[in-house]
């Protein structure tokens, strides 16, 4: 998957446009440095009202800059390229089935005291 122009990804053969963020990345940030900086720890989800987001959306960001800073857990750059990765591995995986198929068969049709499976 190759990220194009205008926010457009290449998968396979398929484009495919990329979501638009609900929030923007200052604001994530911003909610973030509040709840951090904050002493007593505010309610998440009265936080998350003063700031007009979801409090789950909140919550998750939290989470996700917590798991970002800790070395035990895969950040959010880590996590994006290990699903790329799957998908690459899945479809590999594919290809090398269908070769393997056409293989067995190709070499069945060769040598004719093959048994077909």
């Amino acid at each position: 998957m190759e990220l194009l122009d205008h926010g457009l990804m290449a998968v396979g053969r398929k484009l495919s446009v990329a979501a638009p963020k609900k929030y923007p990345d200052e604001l994530r940030q911003r909610a973030v440095r509040l709840y951090r900086e904050s002493d007593p720890k505010p309610v998440i989800r009265r936080l998350a009202e003063q700031l007009g987001v979801h409090h789950e959306a909140l919550r998750n960001w939290i989470r996700q800059a917590e798991a970002d800073e800790r070395h035990d857990r895969p950040t959010s750059e880590m996590a994006e390229e290990n699903r790329r990765l799957r998908r690459e591995v899945a479809e590999l995986r594919r290809a090398n089935g269908i070769l393997k198929a056409a293989s067995a068969y190709f070499a069945a049709e060769l040598d004719p005291t093959r048994r077909r499976s």
